[in-house]
């Protein structure tokens, strides 16, 4: 089969579209022939090997000089080809999204357990563009126990979880603000946010304005920054973040190792979720989807043979929303 490589770490350059054999399926597993896939930041974290104290932290994704799974792509939608001896729950010819290591590929192998079955009326498109992104989202609102009523501010809300997060947040009853450059300003109003702040322009930790619940996706702001908006009872979430190519040591972990050694210090409540592939919850995002309650945005789609384009893209032109991989 056909699928995106790399063997070194290094920039979108590094990749290569190239033969590989096809998987099979494990006993708990299904091969998936894929239909679409989308990047994340995520991908360029890997493939770049950065920052670099990620290498110590994740044995199982990064190796010494090269990531451990050679095909990159993480999020996918598409249809079971073959089912594992022990997978009783999905047959062939099921049509289904999911997140798993390798997917930027004509087909995976993945865990059973990591499924959700997708709609007739959401397109595979459309489905490939909700698995990182949204259950991270949903994770990060969940972990600051947003409820109606709250002030919720995003950092990053046109990005891949930051759009996910403003149509989340006021699906929970919140009030949201996003950060982001002015012109992302008519998507994340039309995602939902009551204000839009351009941080190029405008401060937002010298604003004035106070949050009960404080969404940083991008990492770059000092941890007293982040606390100047955070209303007294809040909770600020931390998740990654970092540019490519921009602290290549430490990256968005320094500010993340910071909230969790001095938040308390500060007075300030840190919550750093983990995100893992969650079938159950991925499940009830596409109903919403298929519901019209949340929408996927996708700046553009590139065709697999095209992929390392598609990396390329979101390392360097910051995408808005997603961007997916046809095959």
């Amino acid at each position: 089969m056909k699928a995106l490589v790399q063997d070194v770490y290094g920039t979108s350059d590094v990749l290569r579209f190239e033969d590989v054999d096809r998987p099979a399926p494990g006993a708990d597993e299904v091969l998936v022939r894929i239909a679409a896939a989308s990047v994340n930041a995520a991908d360029w974290h890997i493939m770049r090997g950065e920052p670099r104290v990620a290498r110590l932290m994740d044995r199982k994704i990064f190796g010494r000089k090269a990531p451990r799974e050679r095909i990159r792509g993480r999020d996918f939608a598409g249809t079971i080809e073959a089912v594992g001896s022990g997978v009783t729950d999905w047959q062939v010819g099921d049509e289904v999204l999911g997140e798993h290591e390798g997917t930027l590929a004509e087909y995976a192998a993945v865990p059973h357990a990591c499924l959700a079955r997708k709609p007739e009326t959401v397109s595979f498109q459309d489905a490939a563009a909700l698995p990182l992104a949204a259950t991270t989202a949903d994770l990060l609102l969940t972990a600051g126990q947003v409820v109606p009523g709250h002030r919720v501010l995003v950092i990053g809300a046109s990005g891949g979880v930051g759009t996910f997060a403003v149509q989340l947040a006021g699906a929970r009853g919140a009030t949201v603000d996003g950060v982001c450059s002015a012109r992302n300003r008519d998507l994340a109003l039309s995602l939902g946010a009551a204000n839009v702040i351009d941080y190029r322009s405008e401060d937002f930790a010298r604003n004035g304005e106070k949050y009960d619940v404080v969404l940083d996706l991008v990492g770059n702001r000092r941890l007293r920054d982040l606390r100047r908006v955070v209303a007294p009872g809040g909770t600020l979430v931390l998740s990654g973040g970092g540019n490519p190519g921009e602290g290549k040591i430490l990256g968005p972990v320094g500010l993340m190792a910071k909230g969790g050694l001095f938040g308390r210090l500060l007075g300030l409540k840190v919550k750093i979720p983990m995100a893992q592939p969650d079938g159950a919850r991925l499940a009830e995002l596409v109903a919403m989807v298929d519901r019209n309650e949340l929408r996927p945005v996708i700046e553009r789609t590139y065709p697999l043979a095209d992929a390392a384009a598609a990396m390329r893209h979101l390392e360097v032109l910051h995408a808005r929303g997603k961007i997916v991989v046809t095959v």
